[in-house]
């Protein structure tokens, strides 16, 4: 219509079909009929046919996509302390937006969404998609493909086979209820609901797993490996599906878009590999030399006409664009495009799909229409609910079956129903090609909003409550048993970290019968937009990880790789899996720390934060997240002060000596008991000698304490108690050291009393100033009154009160030092433990009453 007076037309619900106009509408009896909107003719002469394009559809776009932005912004920091994924947030801003809630109101409607008003908004909602269906295909890796265990495949066809049948039931089920099709061939709307139930967004699950902290750990390897799967089998019954419903009347016009497929996938993806390996050996090193602005523009223009092509061949443009972002190689190209269009692609152009999504959606008249019978809500409900539990269910039988946990084949379930943009793309392509009706849209779109609303909070539930409990099943270096295998995850910052940890390996004695499983994780600092992640590398070929994904040079990380890569085949006993941990400094402990605990680390090595020979902080974000996990590690924790360690393990190369001196200093406490631990595995490594001297409290130190004491004092009385508790577990295992050790020629010990923190660095200097590796406890929590003196001008507090005065002291200069502090939460299982062996009982909260003889004096005094 084009008056100059608005016309009126009478919705006839009698008459099935009504063409008028340029708009197709369909009311809730199914009847179809149009309606026409007012539009101003100006004169023939003028060029416009209106009277200005511009100022007609511009301001109503601008004010729509500021509206949208700003409910999105909204919705996004009200679920923010709720830890859902932005795609919730998304969901509800159409919602919101549409008829369900603002669109009730007629000024609204008039004033922001018109009839003629979507239509800019539905363009940009198109290329969008076009553009972010580019981007999955961009940031999908099918390298898990290639070597895919037959677990993550087993659970990957549950989630096909289940959500199928399941889906097609119930949209018949729907259907039947409803009475309400809308097409002759209802086969099409069951499709697309199989499609939907069958799906997991690859992307979101990631993101959702990065949040939870579970991305690096194998349930979390699991799903995003049986995600691929399922999101290319939806993907390409989706292709299929559009495919020969656009071609219904000749089945060979499916056979123009896998033709398009092949080819792209064949002949495209070598020659476009070809043409950026080349750039890229041409024009430099970093991705700025690599690659200009001029090659991103290619690419992009390369988008379009691949979506015009797939357009052509009679399937939807994003198909096209999906697959030029697959068969675009991972690296330096990739990370520059994504740069550049990423948070403009998510953060402007895909908001509009769920603008016109939730115009779609009357969830209040669709849902629970007025005319409807009573028993028709519950129908609805329950439809929702199977719905939301078919892949649940599915996945959660099978991974019973492949003998998984009932809590992670439950919390598998749930993070294999996370939905995404492909699941609002499939639904919106369904109502498009009339195999869904407004009912059934309406019941799967709230569906899918609850798929994916329940699962960060669920998993993150269970998850909390599997870290609680695993925390005290952790083991300890104390704890372990003498001939087991020990897990150590080793932290890096760069090269020249590796080489003194690296001999710090070597002489930790790792053979057949006590293997070492060895966790490499290189520590990078996060920087720009990319999201938190740990990258694990394949020790069997060459490393081709790129830093520019964090806008940084590649580092070093392929000469420490290697470095770890030859101590491997060098020790048949020695296992190592490199991956870089890539986070913020202030969060980068809660990785670390979730990956040992996942991963049952016995103890995690770190290095020293200060260069060998400077006293100034080198980084002080490395020395915070050292203090951190000292904090937070679920395992205990070593801090490496490297001063040439490598250099003395070699020795004099003429004498071929290969002698490593080592002394253990002992005063009290759990964290001395673990150094102790370490260096008890150390010395039955060939070529180590182990001195352990354990400092004892003279006769003048216990009369200074007992004249300082107040027996009236609680206070006093618990501590002597606690401090009696704790002489009695140092003097159990020093025992047992000294009893397996008395017929060992490479270990000595001696105890020496002493009455002062002087005396005890007076004996170091004098006695065993020639070794080569120091190791002691940090001695957290206890502050034994033989180096009370030490900790007043504490500077480094990470390394406890001895350890300091040795890395400063200049008679040690020449050696390195290793702190040990046995890890909290397995410390309080520890001392649980013991209580229940002492017959110790607790009383109220900070009295203790002990119940067992006094332990003997070991004498034996230097």
């Amino acid at each position: 219509m084009a008056n100059s007076t608005p016309t009126t037309i009478p919705m006839s619900y009698q008459t099935p079909n009504i063409t008028f106009g340029i708009y197709l509408i369909v009311n809730d009896s199914q009847n179809e009929f149009t309606v026409c909107f007012n539009r101003t003719q100006v004169d023939s002469n003028i060029t416009w046919q209106i009277s200005n394009p511009v100022m007609k559809s511009l301001p109503m776009f601008a004010i729509q996509l500021s509206l949208v932005l700003f409910v999105l912004r909204l919705f996004m920091f009200i679920l923010g302390p709720l830890r859902q994924p932005r795609f919730v947030a998304e969901i509800l801003t159409g919602i919101v937006l549409g008829p369900t809630l603002l669109g009730q109101f007629p000024k609204y409607r008039a004033n922001f969404a018109p009839f003629e008003g979507v239509l800019v908004m539905e363009t940009l909602a198109n290329l969008g998609l076009t553009f972010y269906m580019f981007v999955v295909g961009l940031e999908m890796d099918l390298m898990p493909l290639r070597k895919i265990e037959s677990k993550a495949l087993n659970i990957a066809l549950a989630g096909i086979l289940g959500p199928t049948a399941i889906g097609i039931g119930l949209y018949f089920m729907l259907e039947k209820f409803l009475n309400a099709s809308i097409t002759h061939t209802p086969i099409k709307g069951a499709i697309f609901w199989a499609i939907i139930l069958t799906l997991t967004s690859f992307p979101d699950l990631a993101r959702i797993l990065s949040d939870l902290k579970l991305l690096h750990t194998d349930l979390g390897k699991t799903a995003l490996t049986s995600a691929i799967i399922n999101d290319l089998t939806a993907w390409l019954l989706l292709v299929g599906t559009v495919s020969a419903i656009n071609g219904r009347q000749n089945i060979f016009a499916v056979v123009p878009t896998m033709l398009f497929i092949l080819t792209y996938w064949i002949l495209l993806r070598p020659v476009l590999g070809w043409i950026i390996q080349r750039t890229a050996s041409t024009n430099g090193t970093s991705v700025e030399g690599k690659y200009s602005d001029t090659h991103v523009f290619f690419i992009l223009i390369g988008v379009v006409i691949s979506g015009f092509i797939s357009d052509f061949c009679g399937s939807h443009s994003m198909i096209g664009a999906f697959m030029f972002g697959l068969i675009i190689p991972g690296g330096d190209l990739g990370t520059k495009i994504m740069d550049r269009i990423e948070e403009y692609i998510t953060g402007i152009m895909l908001p509009p799909v769920f603008f016109v999504t939730g115009l779609r959606a009357n969830l209040r008249d669709h849902l629970f229409p007025k005319q409807m019978d009573n028993f028709v809500p519950f129908i609805v409900v329950l439809v929702i609910i199977l719905a939301c539990s078919a892949k649940i269910v599915s996945t959660f039988i099978v991974s019973l079956f492949l003998n998984i946990s009932s809590q992670d084949a439950l919390a598998l379930g749930i993070l294999m129903n996370t939905k995404g943009v492909l699941a609002i793309i499939v639904l919106n392509e369904g109502r498009s090609l009339k195999g869904i009706n407004n009912q059934t849209f309406a019941t799967m779109m709230v569906s899918i909003l609850i798929m994916t609303a329940m699962v960060n909070p669920i998993v993150g539930f269970f998850h909390k409550a599997t870290r609680r409990l695993r925390r005290f099943q952790l083991r300890t270096l104390e704890k372990n048993k003498q001939d087991s295998e020990l897990r150590v995850l080793v932290g890096v910052h760069s090269l020249r970290n590796a080489s003194g940890l690296i001999s710090l390996l070597q002489i930790s004695n790792a053979t057949p019968k006590s293997p070492m499983a060895i966790f490499f994780v290189h520590l990078v600092e996060l920087t720009g937009r990319a999201s938190a992640m740990l990258v694990f590398h394949d020790t069997h070929h060459k490393h081709n990880y790129n830093y520019s994904t964090l806008n940084r040079e590649k580092a070093d990380v392929d000469q420490i790789i290697s470095i770890f890569q030859s101590y491997e085949r060098d020790n048949i006993a020695v296992s190592v899996q490199p991956l870089t941990a890539v986070s913020p400094y202030t969060t980068m402990h809660e990785y670390i720390s979730s990956f040992a605990e996942d991963k049952g680390v016995t103890i995690i090595l770190l290095p020293f934060h200060k260069k060998q020979g400077n006293n100034d902080d080198q980084n002080p974000e490395h020395r915070q997240v050292n203090k951190n996990l000292l904090e937070t590690a679920p395992c205990s924790v070593g801090i490496l002060v490297d001063r040439g360690l490598q250099a003395s393990l070699h020795g004099d190369s003429q004498h071929n000596a290969q002698k490593c001196y080592v002394a253990m200093f002992f005063i009290e406490g759990r964290d001395d008991r673990e150094a102790l631990a370490y260096a008890w595995r150390m010395a039955r490594c060939p070529g180590v000698v182990l001195t352990v001297v354990r400092f004892i409290a003279g006769k003048a130190a216990e009369d200074m304490i007992a004249a300082t004491g107040n027996y009236d004092d609680d206070k006093f009385l618990v501590a002597m108690t606690e401090r009696q508790d704790m002489k009695q577990m140092d003097d159990r295992y020093v025992n047992e050291f000294r009893f397996r050790a008395m017929c060992d020629q490479s270990i000595k010990y001696m105890e020496k009393r002493v009455d002062s923190a002087d005396h005890i660095v007076q004996s170091i200097r004098s006695t065993y100033s020639d070794m080569d590796l120091y190791i002691v406890g940090r001695g957290e929590g206890v502050m034994p009154p033989l180096i009370s003196g030490l900790s007043g001008w504490s500077d480094c507090p990470e390394l406890g009160a001895l350890g300091e005065t040795l890395v400063a002291a200049e008679f040690t200069s020449h050696a390195s030092i290793l702190v040990v502090q046995q890890g909290k939460s397995a410390w309080k299982r520890s001392v649980m433990d013991q209580k229940g062996k002492l017959g110790i009982n607790s009383v109220g909260s900070n009295t203790l009453i002990v119940n067992h003889k006094k332990g003997g004096d070991l004498g034996n005094d230097d």
